[in-house]
């Protein structure tokens, strides 16, 4: 068990719902490694190499520290969920402007949402059927595996983030990072392996 738990996230809410701005970055800080992950998956499939993960989550946290009076939730759930509508508007924004007119598409809005869920129940994220106490408790994991990947070497969090969140066939992930097969099998299990251990450390 690890006692130095962080931050309570609901518990920074209060604080920033009360007008505490350090408690708002704070708060906003814990979703990072989450939000880098759902949006580096989108930018994968539409927008590879004309926008930055990094870049786009700070332009939804802006966006979010600018409307935060705005938010009508009152736990870490609905936060995750609203922060996730953020970075589904700043998308479209992008992909209209890339790969698409430029007038606004409610479609294509839906479909980015839709794509964007997806990805987080690759992350064991709103399960079907569970209920709003499971949910949360889904929600809290998927948060704490995010971060989790965010601390292992950059090749393991590669080649797990491209064959289990992605869905990309080992042989794929091998001739896209330039490796043999072999050594990309390896690479995946000690990823795991790794992995279990920082999630264990965390727990």
């Amino acid at each position: 068990m690890n006692t130095n738990a962080g931050p309570d996230p609901e518990q920074l809410l209060l604080l920033a719902r009360a007008g505490h701005g350090p408690a708002l970055g704070q708060l906003l800080e814990l979703y990072r490694n989450y939000l880098t992950l759902l949006a580096r998956m989108q930018i994968g499939r539409r927008l590879q190499g004309k926008v930055d993960s990094a870049d786009l989550v700070q332009e939804s946290f802006l966006e979010a520290s600018e409307h935060f009076d705005q938010f009508r939730g009152n736990s870490e759930a609905e936060l995750a969920a609203w922060l996730r509508q953020i970075l589904v508007s700043r998308l479209a924004k992008l992909v209209r402007h890339y790969c698409t007119a430029q007038r606004r598409d409610v479609r294509l809005e839906r479909q980015l949402a839709d794509e964007v869920e997806q990805s987080s129940r690759c992350l064991g994220l709103v399960a079907p059927g569970s209920t709003p106490s499971q949910r949360a408790v889904r929600r809290e994991q998927s948060v704490l595996l995010a971060d989790a990947l965010g601390r292992l070497p950059e090749d393991y969090r590669e080649v797990l983030v491209m064959h289990h969140l992605q869905g990309v066939p080992l042989a794929d992930v091998a001739r896209q990072m330039g490796r043999s097969l072999d050594s990309i099998k390896k690479l995946w299990l000690r990823g795991l392996a790794r992995l279990r251990r920082v999630l264990e450390e965390a727990s």
